[in-house]
């Protein structure tokens, strides 16, 4: 780490200059010079080293379990702590957390594509192979470490983990760079934007010093250490500070970033996707009743609704699908006697299926098969024929009416309703999705999802950020608008459906996304496209998930976030992890970004434009001085001292303004605000040069001094004015970048003062000069207070 603070062009050049300058003799040069590249680099070394224990610190918040049995009992571990010979449970929406060899399959299908690049999801089964030596694409029995589980159940032994995994020992070969995010893209571009800028006055500066005589060597040493004055060499510190303080700061608030850069990313964000159970909604769903299909409460139907169920009872513990442990409480609540559901045996689970909408069960009692069906009211509907009502039993065809008037009356409270339905069934080997036909419909039970406490202050807050929220529900439209309604958001005259959106052409749903912000019934597929729509259209995209099918548009969005208490496969989509699923806690995380981004900025403007105004008034007072006008090692000190108060700049306060829309990097605005107040800087300091000149007759140690402290002290000064859009005295800036700033300044006199000062070449100015620099500072800085208000009322940055 610390060797790689100099793989840098430019500290090549800078040790190959010193070099050359120790063979000729100039040893106190090459000294000098080493020793400020050794503190950059260790400065460097030590902001990254932070860095980087902090982001380990952050991984420590990240879980992955897996549920496996251990003794005879049913366990939820951590998957670092599986060990050979374990039997591991899988199902919809768990990443394989070793190779295993499976003892039963049901439908279990799984996505190899990061192991074998087989796009289409993969049949397992738990069949023994005939095949001496099989490859990977071949373990037809085997789930494979880093595969996802899309669809059916499963279970096997553990016969490898870690590096021994097929998974582990092609990992290195797998891992592919990210892309490059937006905020990586423009960091680019504003290298690009320096590099041309320097190319420029290091040419410029170097030919015209030789042609004047000023010797080769001086000359080449005095252009690259004009190329490291331009240059902000901190920014990679700043950013990293910047980035890794806001990491720090989203873990008190319950919000873990995978990447750095990802706080960016999200305080860009102008339009956030999100579902609308557990964000709006509390995250606990509960049962208010189970009812006959005449709406007549019958708690006695619990009992098929604990047959078909797949959560895990561990005494008062009960672990699995939220619908499925609403129905373990509400049974226990209500005093159902669980004793009664020993008399049934457990035959086969037909998993849950995200295109039909239903799970079943084959459930054995007193010798009779039963097939006990639970799902959407919709899909329950299509795959029955008749109904019970009251002691009668009809066919659903006339009973459709009614059962669609209960439904509806439920739905439009704002309450989610499943349906139960089951048929006696023959023996069989194997039972699966075609089994589930010619069922008759038990009832229903009625869910409440209540509105978060929090979830309208989460909204209002969003409003004030300057961003959208987009509302994508699975659940039903009218469920959808009704909370909606009641949060706040803007619902309009209709919800657009999935149904809707699968006939409108992409110009429409380009049309549509930006006029609608609420869609209810849509499936994963239709978020993605949604998600992409809104790309299209130029948003920055948020998007807010937690399911297996939200993977593809956690990595499409800019900003993927998703739920520690998700999917394992989401959690590894996402770049934002939140320990806890609240809107709040999201516009946290956008206040964060937004705060990283806006101190990054204020150094850029400061240091690119006093940075480019230093060193355009030393090329062209080169140009008619007899002598060079800062010694390489004169000019490196600069920059050390100037930018070191602007370390403490991720520390700085942000005015309201700066956090109430999202900011972007606009390059063209960066260059424009450079050469403005460059020329500014450069304009004073021509002043200081012609007073030194024609007032002090300073000699070329006098002159250096005197332009020593000018520029480092206006670059110091001069923050408190950029650093906010508001007059000055009216934002307050950070306790730590006024001390940091207080102390570069005492150091800048201490220099002069002290032994390094003959070290550096310096020598003592007249006390009265110093009250010249104090009035020019002033002076100066009184103008670019002014001319900031004028620049901001033209550009924007």
């Amino acid at each position: 780490m610390f060797a790689s603070q100099f793989r840098n062009p430019l500290v090549y050049v800078l040790i190959f200059a010193s070099i050359i300058s120790a063979f000729l003799g100039e040893v106190t040069e090459t000294v000098i010079i080493i020793a400020i590249v050794l503190i950059n680099a260790a400065l460097g070394f030590v902001q990254e080293h932070r860095s980087e224990k902090a982001v380990q610190e952050l991984k420590k918040y990240i879980t992955y379990q897996a549920r496996v049995f251990r003794d005879g009992k049913l366990r939820v571990i951590d998957v670092k702590d599986i060990v050979l010979g374990d039997i591991v449970l899988l199902a919809i929406g768990d990443i394989v957390p070793a190779d295993v060899r499976l003892t039963e399959a049901d439908e279990l299908q799984t996505d190899e594509s990061i192991l074998t690049g087989e796009s289409n999801a993969v049949e397992k089964v738990a069949q023994a192979l005939d095949i001496d030596k099989p490859m990977p694409h071949q373990l037809s029995n085997t789930a494979l470490m880093g595969s996802e589980v899309v669809n059916g159940s499963g279970r096997g032994v553990v016969v490898s983990t870690g590096r021994s995994t097929y998974f582990g020992r092609v990992a290195s070969s797998l891992s592919l760079l990210p892309p490059a995010t937006d905020f990586q893209k423009n960091i680019a571009s504003f290298g690009s934007l320096l590099v041309r800028v320097i190319a420029v006055l290091t040419t410029f500066v170097f030919v015209v010093n030789s042609l004047l005589g000023h010797g080769v060597l001086d000359s080449l040493l005095f252009s690259v250490a004009l190329a490291v004055g331009i240059i902000p060499e901190a920014l990679p510190v700043v950013i990293t500070v910047g980035l890794s303080d806001g990491a720090l700061r989203l873990v008190k608030k319950k919000v873990i970033v995978k990447r750095l850069e990802a706080i960016e990313d999200i305080g860009n964000v102008d339009v956030l996707c999100t579902d609308k159970t557990g964000t709006l909604t509390q995250n606990e769903i509960t049962v208010e009743d189970i009812v006959d299909n005449q709406g007549h409460s019958q708690p006695r139907l619990v009992k098929y609704a604990l047959l078909c169920n797949t959560a895990v009872v561990e005494g008062d513990r009960i672990l699995g699908n939220p619908i499925d442990v609403a129905l373990w409480k509400y049974a226990r609540a209500v005093g159902y006697d669980e004793e009664d559901l020993r008399a049934c045996r457990l035959v086969q689970e037909v998993p849950f299926g995200f295109h039909r909408r239903r799970m079943s069960c084959i459930v054995e009692e007193s010798g009779q098969l039963i097939l006990i069906s639970k799902g959407a009211p919709e899909s329950v509907l299509v795959a029955s024929t008749h109904a019970i009502n009251g002691a009668t039993r009809q066919s659903s065809s006339s009973a459709k009416p009614q059962l669609d008037a209960l439904i509806g009356g439920y739905i439009k409270a704002g309450k989610r309703v499943i349906a139960i339905g089951s048929k006696a069934v023959e023996k069989k080997p194997h039972y699966g999705p075609d089994d589930e036909k010619d069922l008759t419909v038990l009832g229903f039970v009625v869910l409440s999802d209540p509105p978060k406490e929090d979830a309208a202050e989460a909204i209002s807050r969003f409003k004030s950020l300057g961003i959208r929220l987009k509302i994508l529900s699975g659940d039903d439209a009218l469920v959808t608008a009704d909370i909606c309604r009641r949060l706040g958001v803007e619902v309009g005259e209709n919800v657009l459906t999935g149904m809707d959106l699968e006939s409108l052409t992409e110009v429409e749903l380009r049309r549509a996304v930006e006029k609608d912000d609420v869609f209810g019934r849509v499936t994963p597929e239709q978020k993605l496209m949604i998600v992409q729509a809104l790309k299209k259209n130029g948003h920055v995209v948020g998007f807010l998930g937690d399911g297996v099918n939200d993977a593809p548009s956690l990595r499409l969005a800019d900003a993927g976030i998703s739920v520690d208490s998700g999917v394992q496969v989401a959690k590894e989509a996402s770049s934002i992890i939140l320990l806890e699923k609240s809107l709040n806690v999201v516009a946290d995380g956008v206040v964060e970004g937004r705060r990283a981004f806006g101190n990054m900025i204020k150094y850029i403007m400061n240091t690119t434009s006093a940075n480019f105004g230093n060193m355009l008034t030393v090329a062209l007072g080169s140009l008619f001085l007899p002598f060079i006008p800062l010694l390489p090692s004169q000019i490196l000190l600069t920059n050390l001292l100037s930018d070191a108060p602007l370390l403490t700049v991720s520390t700085d306060n942000l005015d309201p303004e700066g956090l109430s829309k999202p900011r972007r990097w606009m390059i063209g605005s960066v260059a424009r605000f450079m050469v403005f107040f460059g020329l500014v800087s450069s304009l004073f300091d021509m002043i200081t040069i012609a007073f030194l000149i024609n007032l002090l007759r300073a000699s070329p140690g006098l002159f250096r001094t005197g332009w020593f402290i000018e520029s480092v002290m206006s670059e110091i000064v001069v923050t408190f004015s950029i650093r906010t859009r508001r007059k000055f005295y009216e934002s307050k800036p950070s306790n730590l970048l006024v001390i940091a700033s207080a102390l570069a300044i005492c150091l800048t006199g201490a220099i002069i003062y002290s032994p390094l000062g003959v070290l550096f070449e310096f020598v003592i100015p007249p006390p009265w000069f110093l009250a010249l620099v104090f009035g020019i500072l002033v002076t100066y800085f009184l103008l670019v207070e002014i001319l900031k208000h004028v620049f901001l009322s033209r550009w924007t940055i």
